[in-house]
């Protein structure tokens, strides 16, 4: 497999070939799930609640989040790598700018990810504008867990399904090269991937999305708390190796996920 790039995801989704997403927080998953053709390998702040046993993302800090990525990058031979910017560190154009800059000079990042709807439309833009590759996200954002009460579905209502469909379209427009799609009824989820250009990754969206994305943790059964989206394919005598082939070959086929890990 070639080397994932923007260029190359942007086609899979013209030619609609699938595209399967994998969290990694260190050097040896990490070379792992590139052995095995997973087409992103994203270093998210989930690494809070899977690694450093918060309740929440919230606690993750700029110097985890480096931290991580830059371990991840070295096995990162065939698999595109994105990393999340975590709470509380794109407040500002030029705060996103400047802690964007930091994830791909010392973090070897090649995409940035972050949180948020129209709010987040001039940092978008500002990023761009300096050759920063962004990928949105919308839907539930566990950052903002407490202002929204929980981890619940997002875009049930009318009128929260049209901001949300609204917001993807500016993030578009701003310059955002990718949108993760999380706890979003199938429906919202495949209007908004037929209507934007740019790829759009679901977890717990459908398998109308254009890729595919589980935490690692959630992935091998080995999550204390697995979400409804998840599913465990280390089973059946499966090593590790053979469980993350399986989930690359289910995402490609369009099998992962089922309706019972969908949302209506």
């Amino acid at each position: 497999m070639a080397k994932r790039s923007i260029r190359s995801l942007k086609k899979m989704k013209q030619t609609g070939e699938k595209i399967s997403v994998l969290t990694a927080y260190d050097y040896s998953f990490a070379q792992v799930i590139d052995s095995q053709g997973i087409d992103i390998i994203l270093v998210g702040d989930s690494l809070g609640m899977v690694i450093q046993g918060h309740a929440s993302t919230i606690p993750v800090t700029m110097e985890d989040m480096i931290y991580h990525s830059k371990i991840v990058s070295r096995a990162c031979k065939n698999g595109f790598l994105i990393t999340d910017l975590p709470f509380m560190s794109y407040t500002s154009p030029e705060q996103a700018t400047e802690n964007a800059a930091r994830l791909m000079q010392e973090g070897n990042a090649q995409m940035v990810k972050l949180e948020g709807g129209s709010p987040q439309v001039e940092t978008v833009s500002q990023l761009s504008h300096h050759g920063v590759p962004v990928c949105a996200h919308l839907g539930l954002q566990p950052q903002s867990v407490h202002k929204i009460g929980g981890y619940l579905v997002q875009g049930r209502e009318e009128k929260q399904a049209k901001q949300m469909l609204d917001d993807a379209i500016a993030l578009q427009e701003a310059g955002a090269d990718m949108l993760v799609l999380e706890c979003v009824p199938v429906d919202l989820a495949k209007k908004l991937t037929d209507t934007l250009s740019i790829p759009t990754i679901g977890i717990g969206a459908g398998r109308s999305c254009d890729g595919q994305v589980l935490v690692l943790q959630d992935m091998l059964g080995i999550s204390e708390h697995a979400p409804k989206f998840a599913q465990n394919f280390l089973q059946n005598g499966r090593t590790i190796q053979q469980a993350i082939a399986a989930f690359n070959r289910a995402v490609k086929a369009g099998s992962f996920p089922s309706d019972e890990q969908c949302f209506f």
